[in-house]
């Protein structure tokens, strides 16, 4: 395997003031679009490909599951178990498969969770065109998929800092961001779109062999096996100890994870837009409002991912991230306080351009503030908390919501994410000084 196309971007962040790269001013509207300088680099070009397709794909099976447990039970709650049975087998093994990522080859890793990940897809199509008509069948599959997810995504994120120089990091977590989150879009539409015509089992069987495309992706990375010098060990629970210390010892990495727990938890309000569909906007339609709520975030996401030359060459990561994180805070108390339709969507597409800013930025400081031998476990985490944040919010949302009205739970949620973020940086300065 050619082992040209790896670029290390572990020396650290760029010292203040050097010079950038030549070549990369852009001028006129150039400055304005997506920054698209990583794809320059054929390894990382292959991966981000093969995620265009795996990113609608793995949205099939993220609707066909809950219909069907839905069509077999016909109760909201079995779904809701469902997405438990999912959510804790992905947090133990995001947590391990962080550790694992630092002591092996991460190609290796990939390969093999990406086959685990097509194998189970390819099992969900079966147990369905065989109408077996199990639930527990059903949780079974879905807790080893998010087991292999769990052990995929941080060797996969981590990756990224070996494919790109440092100075791109921003650009390609834009890059990888805007494709799930228009993923997040595409995918259930074209689910909506698919099973009247072609059926649910089909869903499954799209998305194993859309992923075929990235198994053939990772089977042409480089190698990328631990770094000349790291320690050898395994991946246990001391491994994983040794991660949250390293966290709790490194400043920015530890505020750039509260940051995100601050705006999910507190702002994502996703768990009341039925709610708000069915009593603040039903004069507009409960269908029409419905989707518009939840589409709104999303849509707004991927705008800023396509802008995202204005943002993505920016120095001071950490103000991005503060600043981020608070336009997202006001965004959404906006729409909680709007009683217009399209001027609470209009307010949550902002939050999305917001979220897809922090995105980017946290991703980078976590793979640029981070050692190679520690950038697993610290994606491990990542993935905890990004899967975790928004499944609390919903319990608080839903909770304030019942007690305080739905607009008055989103207000606030979004209020006190300013306030909160804000407090943060003003007393704790690692996050406000962080450059590259």
């Amino acid at each position: 395997m050619d082992t040209s196309e790896t670029t290390d971007s572990s020396a650290g962040p760029r010292a203040a003031g050097a010079p950038e790269p030549a070549g990369s001013e852009r001028r006129g509207w150039r400055r304005w679009a997506m920054d698209t300088r990583p794809l320059r680099r054929p390894a990382y070009r292959r991966l981000w490909t093969s995620t265009i397709v795996t990113a609608v794909g793995s949205q099939l099976t993220a609707v066909a599951v809950p219909k069907q447990i839905y069509d077999i039970t016909g109760s909201s709650a079995w779904v809701g178990y469902a997405g438990l049975a999912g959510l804790v087998p992905m947090v133990a093994f995001a947590l391990w498969g962080g550790a694992v990522a630092d002591t092996v080859d991460r190609r290796k890793l990939l390969l093999v969770t990406n086959i685990g990940i097509a194998v189970t897809s390819l099992l969900f199509w079966l147990q369905a065109v065989t109408h077996l008509d199990s639930v527990a069948v059903l949780m079974v599959l879905l807790a080893l998929q998010q087991a292999f997810f769990g052990l995929n995504s941080p060797a996969r994120n981590a990756s990224i800092a070996r494919l790109v120089p440092a100075g791109e990091l921003p650009a390609a977590n834009a890059l990888g961001s805007t494709v799930m989150q228009t993923g997040l879009v595409a995918g259930p539409l074209l689910a909506g779109a698919l099973i009247p015509v072609i059926g649910l089992p089909e869903l499954y069987l799209i998305d194993a062999v859309a992923l075929c495309a990235t198994v053939w992706a990772v089977l042409r990375l480089p190698a990328l096996p631990p770094l000349a010098g790291s320690a050898a060990r395994r991946a246990g629970l001391r491994e994983i100890a040794a991660g949250f210390r390293y966290i709790s010892g490194h400043k920015v990495l530890l505020l750039s994870f509260l940051a995100d727990i601050i705006a999910m938890v507190f702002g994502m309000p996703r768990a009341l837009f039925p709610q708000l569909a069915a009593e603040t906007y039903a004069p507009y339609g409960e269908g029409l409002a419905l989707g518009l709520l939840f589409a709104a975030v999303p849509i707004g996401a991927v705008t800023g991912g396509l802008f995202s030359g204005t943002f993505s060459r920016a120095r001071r990561h950490g103000w991005m991230v503060i600043g981020a994180v608070t336009a997202w805070g006001i965004a959404v108390a906006g729409s909680g306080a709007s009683r217009n339709l399209w001027i609470a969507v209009a307010f949550l597409a902002a939050a999305g351009v917001a979220d897809m800013v922090s995105m980017v930025f946290r991703g980078a400081i976590l793979l640029s503030a981070a050692t190679d031998e520690m950038r697993g476990r610290m994606q491990g985490v990542f993935t905890v908390v990004v899967a975790g944040g928004p499944r609390l919010a919903d319990v608080l949302h839903g909770t304030a919501g019942s007690a305080f009205g739905p607009r008055a739970a989103v207000t606030g949620g979004g209020l006190l994410v300013v306030v909160l973020m804000l407090g943060l940086a003003a007393a704790v300065p690692a996050l406000r000084r962080y450059r590259v």
